[in-house]
């Protein structure tokens, strides 16, 4: 498989500087060595430029960084359509209002192909705040009600091609919502597998149920994994950790699964922040996890004898 690195060097969203160092990570940990370790073409193109500013006034005066945003979104919207059409592109962040991007561009590729679309979205929290019902005004938090096309976005954000279908939306590994978005989400339809019914059902049941749908649609899947779907205990590099994350065993499994469906055509990978790690542990788990969806063994599984 031909793979794409695409570098999304993003802070603006969050609300603590480093996640710009995330996509430098990725790199010093190897990921574009273990891609090819397993066959794949990995081609890295660097890091996206952010487009033009344009200046905005909002009446919400606790958002942060709004001109920059809308620029990371119109740049990494454009790159993702135009680098999608013959390669799987991984998108190095950055936080996660970079998927408002991402995410949007990975769309309209799908509906120039004619293929149903998908998100997985595996992060503690739901990142469905609109622009007015945010208060930390920390724009990580509102990508997904923006791509979905959500109302509020008109005249700030660009306008979307494909809007993501709510119901074509599966939210993994949630334990953190704010009451606003609780009832944004059950209006819009989202699906969501938070952690009480993945401690209920586990992680592969709800994931194998989407997966089928995507399948029996003829769908393609992006993934965006954040660090926080993690518990934190093993992904520490993160400025929104909440306990009661995905263990490493389960992460791998959604990613071994995610691999055997042969439904993913994008990732990303976000919320990276090394200055809050320890000796790059997180950059290495999170560039593992990437292999695996990329077809990597775990544990390879070989025929013993015991005559």
């Amino acid at each position: 498989m031909k793979i794409k690195l695409i570098g999304a060097p993003v802070q603006e969203g969050a609300g603590r500087l480093g996640c710009d160092m995330g996509p430098a990570a990725f790199r010093a940990a190897g990921l574009a060595g273990a891609l090819r370790e397993l066959g794949h073409d990995v081609v890295d193109l660097g890091n996206v430029a952010m487009a033009e500013l344009k200046r905005f006034d909002h009446p919400n005066k606790a958002l942060k960084n709004l001109s920059e945003t809308v620029a990371w979104t119109e740049a990494l919207a454009e790159v993702a359509f135009t680098e999608s059409g013959d390669a799987l592109p991984i998108f190095l962040g950055g936080d996660h209002s970079l998927s408002a991007g991402t995410v949007a561009g990975m769309a309209r590729r799908a509906k120039a192909a004619g293929k149903p679309f998908y998100v997985l979205w595996l992060d503690a929290h739901t990142d469905f705040h609109s622009l007015t019902s945010t208060t930390s005004g920390n724009l990580h938090g509102t990508p997904v009600s923006y791509f979905t096309g959500q109302p509020g976005f008109d005249g700030f954000f660009p306008p979307l091609e494909a809007p993501v279908k709510p119901a074509n939306m599966m939210m993994m590994g949630i334990r953190s919502v704010d009451p606003a978005e609780r009832k944004a989400i059950r209006g819009a339809g989202v699906q969501v597998a938070d952690m009480r019914l993945i401690d209920e059902e586990g992680i592969v049941a709800p994931l194998k149920r989407f997966l089928k749908e995507i399948d029996d649609a003829g769908g393609v899947l992006h993934v965006s994994f954040d660090v926080d779907f993690l518990e934190p205990s093993i992904a520490p590099a993160v400025g929104t950790t909440v306990p009661g994350g995905a263990t490493f065993r389960e992460a791998h499994l959604v990613m071994e699964i995610l691999h055997d469906s042969g439904l993913v055509g994008s990732l990303d990978l976000v919320e990276l922040n090394p200055f809050l790690d320890e000796r790059g542990r997180t950059a290495v788990l999170m560039t593992d996890f990437a292999a695996s969806l990329m077809g990597k063994q775990v544990i390879d599984r070989p025929t013993r004898s015991y005559a």
